[in-house]
C-alpha cells in the first residue's frame, strides 16, 4: 500500500510561483509513476506532469511546459511540483497520484491509469 500526501498549496497572485510537495511512503523500495493531477469542480481531473521514480521521459501538459517542473528527491520519498508564473487558470485541486506500473499516456495523461492518491491541496492565483 502507498500512502500519498500533499502539501504546499495556498493562495497567491498571478506571475507569483509555489512549491508543492508530495510525501510517499509505502514500497518505496519500488519505483513508482509519480504525477501530478489538478482538478476545477465540475470538470476532470487533468495530468499536470509525470514522471518514473527511476528516470527517463517525463510527462507535462502543454499548458504548463516552460512553467512547471516535476522532481523528486534522491530516496524518491518527496515528489515536486514547481510552479512558476502562475496564471488564475492554474487554480485548482491539485492530487499528487502514483502507481508501480511505469509511466505511460498517449497525448495526455489519465487519471485512471493512477491507482493511489492523494487527498489534494488547493492552490489558488489571482489576478
Amino acid at each position: 500500500q502507498v500512502h500519498l500526501v500533499e502539501s504546499g498549496g495556498d493562495s497567491v497572485q498571478a506571475g507569483g510561483s509555489l512549491r508543492l510537495s508530495c510525501t510517499v511512503s509505502g514500497n518505496n523500495n519500488r519505483d513508482k509513476c509519480m504525477a501530478w493531477f489538478r482538478q476545477v469542480p465540475g470538470q476532470e481531473r487533468e495530468g499536470v506532469a509525470g514522471t518514473w521514480s527511476g528516470g527517463g521521459s517525463i510527462y507535462y501538459a502543454d499548458s504548463v511546459k516552460g512553467r512547471f517542473t516535476i522532481s523528486h528527491d534522491n530516496a524518491k520519498t518527496t515528489v515536486y511540483l514547481q510552479m512558476n508564473s502562475l496564471k488564475p487558470e492554474d487554480t485548482a485541486m491539485y492530487y499528487c497520484a502514483a502507481d508501480e506500473d511505469p509511466c505511460w499516456w498517449v497525448g495526455t495523461m489519465k487519471a485512471e491509469t493512477f491507482k493511489y492518491w492523494g487527498q489534494g491541496t488547493q492552490v489558488t492565483v489571482s489576478s
